[in-house]
C-alpha cells in the first residue's frame, strides 16, 4: 500500500502553495486543487506515519456530503478528478471554524471533567455525565491556526474582535446548526448518532460557501445508536467512529501535544489498524463501499495526471 505523505507539485497556472496538516493546497486565480494526504494529525500535531487509504476516505467520504448538503448552502466544491484530489472554488476563508456538538465528549468532556461549566461562552448545567446528550446543540467555536493549536473562542469575543461582522456570523451560525441536523438525520438512517463536527466557510463575492470536508472522520465524531443507551447507563465508552480512538491511545502513551512531549511510535499493525477503522467509518456513514486506489500504479504519478486533466478542461 502506498501512502501519501505529501506532494510536491508545480501545475500549470499554479499561484500558490500551502501544505496544512492533512492537505496540500494549490491556488489558481479562481480555483483550489486540494489534496488530500494520508498524514494524520492528532492535538495539531502531525503524526509520524501516514495511514494507508485514509486520504481518500476523507476526500470521498467529504465529497459525499457536500453534495448531500448543497440545498442547505452553497459550497466550493467543483470536481475530484482523482480519489484524492477535490477542485474547487477559491474564497476568502472566515477565520474560525464553527464545531457543533450535540453530546457532551471530546474537549467538551474534558473540559467539563475539569470543572469548567462555560465552554465558548455556552454555559452547561450542572451534572452531566461523559457523552450525555446535550439540551440542544451548541456552537463552540475555534479559531483557525495555521501552527499550533486551534484556540476556543466565544461568540461574544468573535464579534467583539471584529473577526467576523454580526450579519455574517448570525448567517454561519445558522448553516452550521441547519448542517448538523442534515448530518444528524444522515446519521441516524445508517445506525449511528453524529456526536460533535466542524464547518468551514469561506467568502466569495459577498456569498458565505461551505469549504473544506465536511462530517468526514477528522472533523465529526460518531457513536453507534443501538449501543448508545446502555454504554451510557453502564458507564461504558461508546463505541464511536472518528479519529478519537487515535486520540486515546496517544493520551494512554503520555502524548496530547504538549510541549516536552514525544509521540509514541506507531507499529505496522497499528497503522493498518487505523487504515481499517477510516475505511469501516466510509462505508457505514456513506452506504457505499469503499474501492481502493489501485496500489499497483504510484500514487503521486496518477494523482499529478488526472489533477493536469482536470485543469486542462
Amino acid at each position: 500500500m502506498n501512502a501519501i505523505q505529501e506532494t510536491n507539485f508545480q501545475f500549470p497556472g499554479q499561484t500558490g502553495f500551502y501544505r496544512g496538516k492533512v492537505r496540500d493546497v494549490y491556488s489558481f486565480p479562481d480555483k483550489l486543487v486540494m489534496i488530500a494526504s494520508d498524514r494524520i494529525s492528532a492535538f495539531d500535531v502531525v503524526l509520524p506515519r501516514p495511514i494507508p487509504y485514509k486520504g481518500q476516505v476523507l476526500n470521498q467520504t467529504a465529497a459525499y456530503f457536500l453534495g448531500a448538503t448543497a440545498d442547505i448552502v452553497p459550497n466550493w466544491l467543483l470536481d475530484t478528478p482523482d480519489p484524492n484530489v477535490s477542485v474547487g472554488l477559491k474564497c476568502e476563508p472566515y477565520a474560525v471554524e464553527m464545531v457543533v456538538r450535540g453530546y457532551l465528549a471530546g474537549h467538551a468532556w474534558r473540559q467539563y471533567r475539569d470543572g469548567h461549566r462555560t465552554l465558548c461562552g455556552v454555559s452547561l448545567p450542572d451534572g452531566l455525565r461523559e457523552n450525555d446528550r446535550l439540551p440542544n446543540p451548541i456552537i463552540t467555536p475555534s479559531t483557525k491556526a495555521h501552527e499550533g493549536h486551534d484556540e476556543d473562542i466565544s461568540r461574544e469575543e468573535i464579534l467583539s474582535q471584529g473577526i467576523v461582522n454580526e450579519a455574517e456570523y448570525v448567517q454561519l451560525e445558522r448553516y452550521a446548526l441547519a448542517l448538523f441536523e442534515r448530518g444528524t438525520a444522515m446519521a441516524a438512517k445508517r445506525g449511528l448518532i453524529l456526536v460533535d463536527t466542524k464547518y468551514e466557510f469561506g467568502n466569495l463575492d459577498r456569498k458565505v460557501i461551505l469549504i473544506d470536508e465536511v462530517h468526514t472522520p477528522d472533523s465529526s465524531r460518531y457513536f453507534y445508536a443501538d449501543s448508545y443507551e446502555s454504554n451510557l447507563q453502564a458507564n461504558q465508552p461508546q463505541k464511536q467512529l472518528s479519529k478519537e480512538f487515535v486520540r486515546e491511545w496517544l493520551i494512554a502513551n503520555g502524548f496530547q501535544g504538549k510541549t516536552g512531549q514525544t509521540v509514541p511510535a506507531m507499529s505496522d499493525e497499528w497503522v493498518e489498524q487505523i487504515s481499517a477503522r477510516y475505511i469501516e467509518l466510509f462505508e457505514t456513514v456513506t452506504g457505499q463501499r469503499f474501492q481502493p486506489a489501485d496500489a499497483t500504479v504510484d500514487p503521486l504519478n496518477r494523482i499529478e495526471t488526472n489533477v493536469r486533466k482536470s485543469l486542462s478542461v
